[in-house]
């Protein structure tokens, strides 16, 4: 199954509007600089569009199969891991202590972006992998990172993140895998967790799984969890494998999408002999995990991102060669035209690109912040961090979404071809769908946001992001081009202030924000959006008109500008970067003040509904 990346774009964000100098000038990225972050993701490029992509439709129709105990994945999946691991994909943005390439999360990004669009499946493997690492680098003892880590990061072993039991769903207090010490010091893990991705397979000789588990002594909630690492095969005190450790996959959901992961229902300590470590302290097992599962919910985000891209960029592939009626712009002489050619085709497809576009800015600008936290110190550090705490249920919750919806639009591009198992669109919509469900449902990610993080820190990364957008349409208020564009950019920020300032005053503001959450972080995911696809805009119209200038043309020769566009592909990169932007401001941004009528309006129809 071909995949189409978007690997200008993806430059574009790393290599021309992300401040570079700011996070590689000193401290822990001195040393590299921006050629190597290119070659980086060229080289990622290839493995995603080799073996990772030539895998894809296999595993969609084939899946992972249980066979007498044993979870078999799909012809090319081994070689295509094995092409991830030797290349160091899991690992590019991790300790080099152990093996990582120490890069900066921003290019992290492109990465992950490239994986999950070419194979969510495998994609799905490398976050947990990574995840499991990083967790016993951060809370292990230094025995267990000595066994652990580098193997993890270099795919030698996969990892997984074992939370959700039967009964039990998002309410993780309510777990009751159980966890008895042992003279020895270790632990002997009993329980039954489902949903697990990657919780089973043969792409590596070991597996090891990250365990929410409770002490017979601990207390009920939340509180009462310890996280234990739990390995599929028992590792001996030279690192090589030993006897099993009474981990069995149980079964395999039969799912809507991502039919190459196996999500696996695993079965600890049936015969009494798992054996678990633990990591970090009793009890902190809930605040360690979500360390894990705040990245997860991060890269989530990178999937929507992923999937969405993939799916727009075989649309627009497709509506250039497909032919049907003739087009409003056609020679009369024609007889059939490109469906590109019709408008309403157009529109979708710039939609696709306006939604796609401002997925990846917002995913590129986190992990810009994320690298901005590790080179900063003191008060400058908690500023950026509190943006990444702000922006990571954003990223997950508004990039699984409205990547879902992109995935629908490049589907309704094809037309009834759309809707066949003959082109790829219909398996990046199945694929994309779980995306706003695990590592949290959506309506969890907006919970999180308007019950933790607009109030972590007296409210100042909230209003810090407000002020960045209002700087920013205040800024281009005048601009010739983007002007009316920043004037929506502007109403929609006003229209989330007074969201913000308003409901949670009212008597019943508790209940309201509740009800609402959704629409709020909905909210807050376009004006972020917005504001960053129009700073975006700004830098592509200046390098267009540099372009421009470098040729000779001046702006209102509109020939020379469409022959320059037409044999340019930079030159129609930053008309198409510019046109957008303005797309989202006008189709976008005004869906901001929509649900700010709705939300002021005080409707608790829900509530009062007999259901």
């Amino acid at each position: 199954m071909k995949y189409i990346d978007d690997d200008r774009d993806i430059r574009f964000n790393l290599l021309e509007w992300l401040d570079l100098d700011a996070i590689l000038k000193d401290g822990p990225y001195q040393e590299v600089d921006r050629e190597q972050l290119g070659m980086v993701l060229e080289e990622a490029l290839k493995v995603a569009k080799g073996s990772l992509s030539a895998c894809n439709g296999t595993g969609d129709r084939v899946g992972a199969q249980l066979e007498d105990g044993q979870v078999r994945l799909p012809e090319g999946f081994s070689e295509a891991f094995r092409d991830i691991a030797s290349g160091g994909w899991i690992s590019a943005t991790m300790n080099p202590e152990f093996g990582g390439m120490g890069l900066p999360e921003c290019v992290g990004t492109g990465i992950s972006e490239f994986l999950m669009g070419a194979n969510t499946a495998l994609g799905l493997t490398v976050l947990l992998t990574r995840g499991s690492a990083h967790l016993i680098e951060a809370f292990g003892s230094e025995a267990l990172k000595a066994i652990y880590c580098e193997r993890l990061y270099a795919g030698e072993w996969t990892g997984t993140m074992c939370l959700t039991e039967a009964g039990a769903g998002s309410d993780l207090g309510a777990l009751n895998t159980k966890a008895l010490r042992q003279a020895d010091g270790t632990y002997l893990i009993s329980g039954e967790k489902i949903f697990i991705t990657s919780g089973d397979h043969g792409l590596t000789p070991n597996i090891v799984h990250a365990v929410l588990a409770r002490t017979p002594d601990a207390p009920a909630g939340p509180k009462g969890l310890s996280l234990f690492v739990v390995p599929k095969i028992r590792v001996n005190a030279d690192g090589s494998l030993g006897v099993s450790n009474d981990v069995a996959c149980a079964g395999i959901e039969h799912k809507l999408g991502i039919h190459g992961s196996p999500t696996c229902s695993l079965v600890f300590g049936a015969n009494g002999a798992c054996q678990g470590f633990l990591l970090g302290q009793e009890g902190q097992g809930l605040a360690h995990m979500f360390q894990m599962m705040n990245a997860a919910r991060y890269e989530v985000g990178v999937q929507g991102l992923g999937n969405a891209s993939a799916a727009h960029q075989a649309a627009l592939a497709y509506a250039k060669e497909r032919l049907q009626g003739r087009g409003p712009r056609s020679p009369k002489s024609a007889t059939q035209s490109l469906i590109i050619e019709h408008p309403d085709v157009r529109r979708l497809l710039l939609m696709q690109s306006a939604y796609v576009q401002a997925m990846r800015a917002l995913v590129s600008y986190t992990a810009w912040c994320m690298d901005m936290a590790h080179v900063s110190g003191g008060e400058e550090q908690d500023r950026w961090q509190g943006l990444v705490e702000l922006f990571t249920p954003i990223s997950k919750a508004w990039c699984s979404d409205w990547g879902f919806r992109v995935t629908e639009w490049a589907l309704q591009t094809y037309g009834g071809y759309g809707y066949t198992m003959d082109y790829p669109a219909e398996q990046y919509l199945r694929d994309c769908k779980i995306a706003s469900i695990y590592e949290g449902t959506n309506g969890i990610q907006a919970l999180d946001l308007v019950g933790r993080k607009f109030k972590m820190r007296e409210g100042r990364p909230v209003q810090d992001l407000l002020g960045l957008a209002g700087r920013t349409a205040q800024a281009l208020a005048g601009h010739p081009v983007l002007g009316p564009s920043a004037r929506q950019l502007a109403d929609a920020v006003a229209s989330l202030g007074q969201v913000l300032a308003q409901v949670p005053a009212r008597d019943n503001g508790a209940l309201l924000t509740l009800l609402n959450a959704a629409p709020m972080l909905d909210m807050l995911g376009h004006v972020v959006a917005g504001f960053l696809l129009l700073q975006q805009a700004e830098l592509a119209d200046k390098k267009g008109a540099e372009l421009l200038r470098g040729r000779g043309l001046e702006a209102s020769d509109s020939a020379g500008v469409k022959a320059l566009q037409a044999s340019s592909r930079d030159a129609a990169f930053y008309q198409n970067k510019v046109q957008a932007a303005i797309h989202f401001a006008h189709r976008g941004l005004p869906l901001v003040a929509a649900q700010a009528v709705a939300i002021l309006a005080g409707d608790i129809a829900p509530m009062e509904a007999v259901f």
